[in-house]
């Protein structure tokens, strides 16, 4: 029997609380921390401690505890208290018709895909798809996406989402660079691009040597001298549609490549870039039915002519097949590179914007080629009888050609426009003294049409004359001709019903954390309370322009003011940026704080980044991006950091390094006590500390990074901080600094208030990053309070030590601290099994999917092992069910070692197993029963809908958008 299955008999009479303490409701840290006083008391009873408290004082170095919290920290409210909170920070917003354009558009997202993808854990909850077998929905569900954008651009490649459409440009730059035979350091960009996207790429530039040339390419003439890339706008901020082609055929005879950003919707219109030359495409899929947000977070896009497939950054979503032979969808080429090309990876993105992008990808689906035209044509003449009515007016149209944003000329008077039109509840653009941009969308009424006539005083006017005599703003030239999303699935589902049960479908094929614990190592996969959830689809927040005022916003900036202040008392930091909208940002925005603090003491030839062995493989490539030299630090047999090692390096590197990025607790799920000392050594030769916050679940509550030696770090709000994964995204990475390092921080030249004057530039196109899902961090330290945190943090070490302790008869632990304890997470060490009996890790992780759990962290951060972090929110029962499908997963190893089961033929090496499979002739030597009953049949069944993929196959004969019926008749 497990400690679970006990319980005390004896009946007691219950404390009898006070009113005031009643009224409260039941505190949420009961609903968010799994484990039951009695449970926790028997895992205690198990590692060896009487308390938390003992379980701190054993486990974490005295040398770094620090619990003191101030005010700063709210205290515990319940869920009904902070939803009432968040309701009157949402009211204090201002919601206007958003018109102002640059990239951000009004969309309606289909109440189904809302309800069912958006508000639904089998898809918010969902971690990347990095055990293919259970992820098949959420894989073909990014295909769709990577097929409709390939479709739209007119190019055969593209990947399953990046981050915003700034960075998918800051990367199609690199990577024209990277491929292309040009040797020069010049990158040409039309002056007509986005504002936010020539900050992005100003900022990814500068440390790389890349010198960007802004240009007015509006004469189709490309600018003297060499260039390795070509960045055109199509169509640009501004409004304009021009003939790109020539431009394109002129870069290509002068050895550069060429990207275009593109204007998704405008693609179902307009002839694709793809046909005309281009190399790259890239932009955003946010008016595919994901709401502005503030600026985030969305789907951004990048797809490649053939031949560039293999330099693609991000994720790359393929068709492979299964041991039966059937098609089976699996991420490939890009899969976790960082991990094993490190300082050599071609992109420091390990995470894409997964949900945004599955939901941009259903409303394709859903409205199909003949909806989304339907679209496009509203908003296209929306803008063109707003035009005509303007023209009317007396108003000159700067630009004859346009697809949905009119720039109208108002010499002299474009700011008194823009303010009457926001008195008239519209937001428009003021772009200089005498133009005012206005853009259109699929939310624009009529209605609106004549507010914006209005504020230019002009009078209302007869909108069926108009429409019926203005003619499309659309060039003949340029119509599209191609084919549009051909493929049936676009084609299937146009009734509610019909997409109701597609997705029903797809997320039956998955494993998320709404039917397993998922014990991912370095992940932090604890709840996402449905509290913190619910005020993200609000329109309050989702509805607001990230570049209108700031007035606008007044109520999620104050969100985003108390998320700096309560993140900076955690941590120990002085300051925090907001912007990063991923963990690997936030790493890149520190290392660029680091080197301008360098730079700004006149010591630029500090450019040496010590990392250890063992660190997350995004550190070196975040290093690289930022202009530093990789230099790696060895770790000893415990797995910490080697100190005669970086005393060595650190000497050989006294003039030139600049900081060392180290994780804490470590990669290897230690708290290491030499921490200190490892800070002191870099500081002492002049270098900074990096401290990679994926670990801070270990932390909170009993210690603070920016309080026992280091300088930066950046935290992950998907991991510690509630945000869920959403199948690989969205995630939010804030950078917290010291005081020396805060004017560094990133800031935005669109609103000057997200950082600091002369900051290191954008990370991010948005000035907040990814500004809506903040509140669900702001709900979860509201509701959990000081004390909940540290609760939380001592819950998920007990949790992760109770495992170690329990497994450690059956899958030796590789790393422990002092008193054999580990932090939050544990690794599994397989290899010696491995060698005895040939059961692999790959064996070990296809097999829980059988027992109806989703695998560890597979050969990460050591080759051959598991990595298993339980977190805070999973409770006894789950734990247990976990451990006893390893144990019974090792008695299965122990009979294939024994010779009673082949090494080829066993239910590890046949895992994971179908429903399907079991119809077929049956000539294994374990049965049916043994084969996806291995735990008995009292806990529900999952079922996986395919069986072990072919990796190899889906690399060699990548397939990376839905292929035609016919390719899988054979």
């Amino acid at each position: 029997m497990t400690i679970s299955e006990q319980r005390p008999t004896e009946r007691t009479r219950p404390e009898r609380l006070p009113l005031a303490v009643l009224e409260q409701g039941i505190p949420f840290t009961e609903r968010h921390i799994g484990p039951r006083a009695t449970d926790l008391a028997a895992m205690l009873a198990v590692i060896g401690v009487d308390s938390l408290d003992e379980l701190a004082d054993r486990a974490v170095p005295e040398g770094i505890r620090d619990e003191a919290m101030s005010d700063a920290l709210p205290q515990a409210a319940s869920e009904t208290v902070a939803l009432q909170e968040l309701r009157g920070l949402a009211g204090r917003n201002r919601l206007g018709v958003q018109m102002i354009g640059l990239g951000y558009h009004g969309t309606v997202t289909p109440p189904v895909i809302r309800r069912n993808v958006l508000e639904s854990p089998a898809w918010y909850t969902a971690y990347t798809p990095y055990q293919p077998e259970i992820s098949q929905g959420r894989l073909e569900a990014l295909l769709n996406f990577q097929t409709m954008v390939s479709d739209l651009t007119g190019l055969p490649v593209a990947n399953a989402s990046m981050l915003d459409e700034a960075t998918s440009a800051a990367e199609a730059m690199t990577l024209l660079r990277r491929a292309g035979k040009s040797r020069s350091a010049r990158f040409v960009v039309d002056a007509d691009t986005l504002p936010q996207t020539l900050a992005v790429l100003r900022t990814r530039a500068e440390p790389l040597g890349i010198e960007i040339l802004e240009a007015d390419l509006s004469g189709g003439v490309l600018p003297e001298g060499d260039l390795f890339g070509l960045l055109l706008s199509y169509p640009g901020a501004s409004g304009r549609i021009t003939d790109q082609e020539e431009l394109i055929a002129e870069a290509h005879r002068r050895g550069a490549m060429v990207a275009v950003a593109a204007d998704l919707l405008s693609l179902v219109l307009l002839r694709s870039p793809g046909l005309i030359g281009a190399d790259a495409v890239v932009g955003s899929a946010q008016r595919f039915g994901f709401p502005m947000s503030f600026g985030g977070p969305h789907a951004g896009f990048l797809a490649v002519r053939k031949g560039l497939e293999r330099q693609l950054p991000g994720r790359l979503v393929g068709v492979s097949i299964d041991a039966d032979g059937a098609p089976a969808y699996r991420l490939a080429l890009q899969t976790r590179e960082q991990h094993i090309r490190r300082e050599k990876a071609t992109s420091n993105i390990c995470t894409a914007q997964v949900l945004p992008a599955v939901v941009s990808a259903m409303y394709a689906v859903y409205h199909g080629p003949n909806g989304l035209r339907r679209i496009a044509e509203r908003a296209h003449r929306m803008a063109v009888v707003l035009a005509e009515g303007l023209r009317r007016g007396g108003h000159e149209i700067v630009h004859d050609d346009f697809f949905d944003t009119v720039c109208v000329r108002i010499a002299g008077r474009a700011e008194q426009v823009v303010t009457i039109a926001r008195d008239l509840g519209v937001n428009l653009r003021g772009i200089d003294a005498d133009h005012v941009g206005i853009a259109c969308s699929e939310t624009t009424t009529i209605k609106d049409l004549g507010t914006v006539w209005r504020a230019f005083g002009v009078s209302q006017a007869e909108i069926d004359r108009l429409d019926g005599s203005a003619p499309d703003a659309l060039p003949e030239r340029l119509l599209r001709t191609e084919d549009l999303l051909t493929h049936p699935v676009f084609h299937r589902h146009h009734s509610e019903t019909a997409l109701l049960r597609y997705l029903r479908a797809l997320s039956d094929k998955d494993v998320a954390l709404d039917r397993s614990m998922i014990p991912l190592g370095s992940c932090t996969m604890k709840l996402n309370a449905t509290a913190e959830m619910e005020p993200i689809t609000w329109p309050e927040f989702g509805e607001l322009h990230p570049f209108a005022p700031v007035e606008d916003a007044a109520g999620l900036l104050s969100i985003v003011a108390d998320l700096e202040r309560w993140l900076a008392e955690i941590t120990g930091y002085d300051a925090v940026s907001m912007q990063p909208n991923a963990g690997s940002q936030g790493e890149f925005a520190g290392l660029l704080a680091i080197r301008a603090y360098h730079h700004d003491r006149g010591e630029s030839g500090r450019e040496v980044c010590l990392i250890p062995a063992s660190a997350h493989g995004t550190n070196a490539a975040s290093a690289v991006m930022a202009g530093m030299r990789v230099v790696v630090v060895r770790c000893d047999d415990a797995g910490n950091v080697d100190l005669p090692h970086l005393r060595e390096l650190v000497e050989e590197h006294r003039e030139d390094l600049a900081a060392i990025m180290i994780t804490y607790p470590s990669t290897h799920g230690v708290y290491e006590d030499t921490v200190r000392e490892v800070c002191g050594l870099v500081h002492d030769a002049g270098g900074q500390v990096y401290v990679d916050g994926a670990n801070l679940n270990a932390l909170i509550g009993l210690a603070k990074p920016g309080r026992f030696g280091a300088d930066v770090s950046h935290l992950n709000l998907h991991k510690t901080f509630c945000i869920p994964h959403g199948g690989g995204g969205p995630g939010v990475g804030p950078v917290g600094v010291r005081e020396h390092l805060a004017r560094f921080l990133p800031g935005h030249p669109l609103q000057p208030s997200a950082g600091p004057i002369g900051g290191v530039g954008p990370v991010s196109a948005a000035p907040w990053g990814s500004a809506a899902i903040l509140p669900i961090s702001w709900a979860y330290v509201r509701m959990m309070g000081a004390e909940g945190l540290r609760r939380a943090t001592l819950t998920a070490v007990a949790a992760a030590n109770y495992v170690a302790r329990r497994l450690a008869e059956h899958y030796p632990v590789l790393y422990t601290g002092s008193g054999g304890l580990v932090a939050h997470e544990c690794i599994l060490d397989l290899r010696g099994i491995t060698k005895s009996t040939g059961v692999t890790v790959d064996d070990v992780a296809k097999r829980l999917a059988d027992y109806g759990l989703h695998a560890p962290t597979m050969s990460f951060p050591v080759p051959g092992t598991l990595m298993v972090e339980p977190t805070e929110s999973e409770d006894l029962a789950e734990l247990d069910r976990f451990c006893e499908a390893m144990i019974s997963i090792r008695a299965e190893i122990d009979r294939v070692g024994a010779g009673e089961w082949p090494a080829e033929d066993n239910p590890l090496r046949n895992a994971p197993h179908t429903a399907e499979c079991l119809t077929q002739e049956w000539s294994h030597p374990y049965s049916r029963e043994q084969a996806v009953y291995p735990g008995g049949r009292a806990h529900q069944k999952i079922w996986p809908p395919v069986r072990r993929i072919d990796g190899a196959r889906g690399d060699r004969n990548l397939v990376c958008s839905c292929p035609p019926l016919t390719a899988y008749q054979d």
